[in-house]
């Protein structure tokens, strides 16, 4: 697992030990940033929010193409472990910043992020439950766009956004929304 593009780009990461968190692959994730940057442009100067975000990969990934900042959301103690030493690693730590515990705990936020990556696990539904919930308080910007990993298999629904685009890449889904009404 690497970095796949940017600032960092090449440099390694650790995945958590065990078998409780599943990282995303790397062609996976060279797909969802390839699909990402003809939407976006840019990633200079997003605020990023990274659920379920295990090591750190997809975080880390924006915060190597030039966003401002990302908050990391998890609670496996072992992916925090991986996550904590890929931030020091990669000298991230000044535009990271980590809170443990489940991303359906986190409560009415500070400020909106304009990127949302979530890589729940598979089959759980989890992805488009603490999406609505974390809209509704106030974490995603109205302008934001969100990825969903999910089993290939799986569809992603939430009220309140319009599906992107669904792209799938082997076992993987990703699911790109946005809020309901947003400008492309």
């Amino acid at each position: 697992m690497r970095i796949i593009s940017g600032t960092w780009r090449s440099r390694p990461l650790i995945a958590p030990k065990g078998d409780t968190t599943r990282p995303t692959a790397d062609r996976t994730r060279e797909t969802l940033f390839s699909m990402l940057a003809s939407r976006l442009g840019s990633f200079e100067g997003l605020q990023v929010l990274d659920l379920f975000s295990g090591s750190g990969a997809l975080g880390l990934e924006a915060l190597s193409r030039g966003a401002a900042h990302c908050v990391f959301v998890e609670q496996d103690r072992a992916a925090l472990d991986a996550l904590e030493t890929n931030i020091a690693k990669l000298g991230a730590g000044p535009q990271s910043e980590i809170k443990r515990g489940s991303a359906l705990m986190l409560g009415p936020a500070r400020k909106a992020y304009d990127l949302v990556l979530m890589d729940p696990p598979y089959g759980t539904g989890a992805g488009a439950v603490a999406l609505d919930k974390l809209s509704r308080l106030g974490w995603v910007a109205s302008g934001a766009l969100v990825s969903i990993e999910t089993g290939n298999r799986e569809d992603t629904e939430v009220k309140g956004f319009e599906i992107d685009t669904i792209r799938d890449i082997g076992k993987a889904r990703i699911t790109l929304l946005r809020p309901e009404g947003a400008a492309e």
